[in-house]
């Protein structure tokens, strides 16, 4: 039930307002409304000229009072409310971790290419510079393999024994070092340039292994696909910014100038692969339980293997047809990375800005197709097709 109150107003402050009605007590005890309340409560009239006037309010009985919400209940409620938004945190927060580290391992392989690439650029003014023949220029840009081929199988090892986090840290400070380092080599002597160049092909060498390791720990089977898509297309797209950008810097700063600033930043990203990254899940503190369990679950834990089967493991024809295939991509892979600029520069007569930016079309397309052949893999995979026909 509802009452009708009128309230006579006058203009003078001395005087009181009168309110005929036996439901007064309600505003006397009552605590002020908010005007949510006071909107959701009543509804007034206002009439009268100026200096005085009525109001007429419909204003509820108690019964009707007390089951509409109570101001104090709002309060609360709203309180409430914004603690649970604060427990759930920012979005960048409750990011999955695992893709944390799956971007970390892009940025690190963005960094890879970038400064294994820019020798392809750069060696076109140095060879002019230092006078050096085709057969030098060959030695040059093959001396990076030297310590690469090196440290492939050894960077697995010990990837799986001292953790994927130590292991590609390491590689990337070392390569970044020994890049920054390859203008001084260079001004010394042929012999130094090539053991600058080797020494960052080590470093360079364990960076996949241990992105593996780190990967097979971090990432369930279902996402897998994608995840290593974006590893690699962060190895396109490292050639692309470092053909893109070289020639740019060449022109501004000359050719130490790509060593240096490309060398510099894998000091930025060890920074802060120090401060988020752990080699497994297990020794994530901050890692959410629900986070955990799915990893955990999803990648089976194996105990580590003491002694390698290497008898064993190439009697397998499957072994063998990886080898092949991984050969003869980077048959085609490395020759375009490395002798593209020289070619389009000396043989069909561009110059090095025009060198640099028809060598990124290829990488780009790389990078495109690796990410959409990764999401494809992994619907395939999620609708009951086998890992191994996915794989093949």
């Amino acid at each position: 039930m509802s009452g009708r109150a009128i309230i006579s107003c006058f203009s003078h402050p001395s005087t009181s307002c009168s309110i005929p009605l036996s439901r007064r007590t309600h505003f006397a005890h009552a605590p002020p409304p908010s005007p949510f309340l006071l909107s959701q409560r009543s509804r007034l009239l206002f009439a009268g000229g100026r200096g005085g006037g009525k109001v007429w309010a419909n204003v509820k009985s108690e019964k009707n009072l007390s089951e509409s919400p109570k101001y104090e209940d709002v309060v609360l409620q709203k309180a409430r409310g914004e603690d649970d938004m604060e427990e759930e945190g920012k979005w960048w927060q409750v990011f999955p971790k695992r893709w944390v580290i799956v971007v970390l391992c892009f940025s690190a392989f963005l960094l890879c290419n970038m400064d294994r690439v820019n020798m392809s650029i750069a060696i076109l003014p140095m060879s002019a510079e230092y006078k050096w023949s085709p057969s030098t220029v060959g030695l040059v840009q093959s001396s990076f393999f030297w310590g690469y081929l090196l440290t492939q199988i050894a960077g697995g090892i010990w990837a799986d024994t001292v953790g994927g986090k130590q292991v590609l840290g390491f590689g990337v400070i070392w390569w970044s070092v020994a890049t920054v380092l390859t203008p001084i080599a260079a001004k010394l002597g042929l012999p130094f340039l090539l053991v600058a160049r080797a020494f960052m092909g080590i470093g360079e060498g364990v960076a996949m292994p241990a992105m593996n390791n780190i990967l097979s720990k971090w990432v369930p089977v279902s996402e897998r696909s994608r995840s290593l898509a974006l590893v690699y297309s962060g190895m396109y797209l490292g050639s692309v910014t470092g053909l893109a950008f070289s020639p740019f810097l060449i022109h501004q700063f000359g050719w130490p100038s790509v060593f240096y600033s490309f060398g510099s930043l894998g000091t930025v990203w060890f920074s802060v692969w120090l401060s988020k990254a752990h080699s497994s899940p297990l020794e994530d503190p901050d890692l959410r339980p629900e986070e955990k369990k799915l990893i955990t679950t999803s990648c089976l834990s194996k105990e580590p293997v003491k002694t390698i089967p290497w008898r064993l493991i190439l009697s397998k024809a499957p072994v063998w047809a990886l080898i092949v295939s991984h050969f003869c991509h980077n048959w085609g892979t490395f020759i375009l990375l490395t002798w593209m600029p020289t070619y389009y520069n000396q043989v069909l007569k561009f110059n090095l800005t025009e060198s640099g930016l028809f060598c990124v079309l290829p990488w780009l397309i790389m990078a495109l197709s690796a990410n959409v052949g990764g999401w494809i893999a992994d619907t395939l995979v999620s609708k009951g097709v086998s890992v191994t026909r996915v794989r093949k």
